[in-house]
Order: structure tokens, then C-alpha cells, then sequence
């Protein structure tokens, strides 16, 4: 085994979508894909789509001196924790980006990242760390996003928008455009349903659905 290996961290849904980009990313700089795995806190089984599966305990007794870990897990909260284990142990995490992601000028993006499929960041965006935006998201001028913030895929987000930390933003989401003096803002926890149109602010820990997306009704 090489002095390093790599690792996507959920062996479920998510894992299976970001496992051939992780691959197809090692193959570009020239690294055997034999020293990448999936991990999981229940492996499933052996051996997924071509790699094996390791449990936590597996992988982090591993004698490498380098382990990279991209987290595909879509709840942010869970992602969080996994992070601060691997930031224990000393894991490095690994941005996994698809070939086709198209970012402009001036985009920062905190470590951790997952940008999958035809994932468009225009210019002059703010994003904190392990951002996940599914495949065929979009990211619109001056937007800042905080950390742990998930896109499901298809979410458009429109320019001057601000989401703070840990939102869910569902699948076929749209952001309305806020203006530099008054940006849109998505609360920290909140969630945008699936499909909902966002006009208005969204406040901390809210759900909010439907077209226009008001607070879900428990």
C-alpha cells in the first residue's frame, strides 16, 4: 500500500453518486484508484461498484501516513460529526469536484467541498466549508454561504443571496435575487422544501414549501 489512500465517507446513495467522480479525480492526477475506498460506520457489504468497504475503526488502522476523506452524507448535522472525528485523527479532507463544474471569477470555497455534475458557481461568491451541491446546481453572483450547507440537485440560487450555516435546500429549489442592500437570507437550520420558491427571508430553524414557499404547517 502506498503512503497514501483515499476514502468516500457513506457507502449509501450519496457515496455511490460521488465514488466514480473521487475515481475519475485520482485517474486525472495519475493516482491508482487499488488505495480508494469507501467507509462506512455499517458497512453494507465487502466490496461496492468495484471498492471495498471499510468500517471507521478499519480504515483509521490503516498504517498510511496520508488518508483523504470526502463525507457524502447529506445531513449536515452527521456531516459535522464526521468531520471532528476525522479532524481528530488527523484525516485530510478531499475536495471532490466533477470535470463539468463551471466556476467564474473570484469564488472561494472553504475545505471539504463536494461539487457534483454540471454544478455552475458564477462570480464573486463566498462558501463556507463542506458545502455539498448536488448535481446541477447553481450558484448565482454575490452569494455567501455559510458551512455544513447542503443543495439537493437542481437548486438554483439566484445573485445576492446569503444562507447561513447548516440549511438544506431541496431539489428544484429557487432563490429569489436579493438586491446588495437587502439580500435574500436563508436562517441558519433552515429548510427550502423540494420545488418551493423562495421570496421572501426564511428565518432560522424554519421549514418552508410550496410555490411561494411560505412555513410548513405541522
Amino acid at each position: 500500500m502506498s503512503d497514501s489512500v483515499y476514502a468516500v465517507y457513506g457507502a449509501s446513495g450519496l457515496g455511490r453518486q460521488v465514488m466514480p467522480l473521487a475515481r475519475k479525480q485520482l485517474q486525472k492526477q495519475g493516482i491508482s484508484i487499488d488505495n480508494l475506498f469507501f467507509v462506512d460506520d455499517h458497512p453494507p457489504s465487502a466490496e461496492l461498484n468495484g471498492h471495498k468497504i471499510l468500517s471507521w475503526d478499519e480504515f483509521s488502522l490503516l498504517p498510511v501516513e496520508n488518508k483523504y476523506v470526502v463525507i457524502a452524507i447529506a445531513n449536515n448535522k452527521i456531516r459535522e460529526r464526521i468531520a471532528n472525528r476525522l479532524i481528530e485523527v488527523g484525516c485530510k479532507h478531499w475536495h471532490i469536484q466533477c470535470e463539468s463544474v463551471i466556476t467564474m471569477d473570484d469564488v472561494r470555497i472553504g475545505e471539504g467541498a463536494l461539487l457534483g455534475s454540471f454544478v455552475l458557481l458564477t462570480s464573486n461568491i463566498r462558501i463556507g466549508k463542506f458545502f455539498h451541491a448536488n448535481h446541477y446546481s447553481h450558484v448565482a453572483h454575490d452569494c455567501v454561504i455559510g458551512d455544513y450547507v447542503t443543495f439537493a440537485p437542481g437548486v438554483r440560487c439566484n445573485g445576492n443571496v446569503h444562507i447561513e450555516d447548516y440549511a438544506y435546500i431541496g431539489t428544484g429549489a429557487m432563490l429569489r435575487q436579493g438586491t446588495p442592500d437587502k439580500p435574500l437570507r436563508i436562517g441558519k437550520g433552515a429548510v427550502v422544501g423540494m420545488g418551493a420558491v423562495v421570496t421572501k427571508d426564511v428565518p432560522a430553524g424554519v421549514t418552508v414549501v410550496g410555490n411561494p414557499a411560505r412555513p410548513l404547517q405541522k
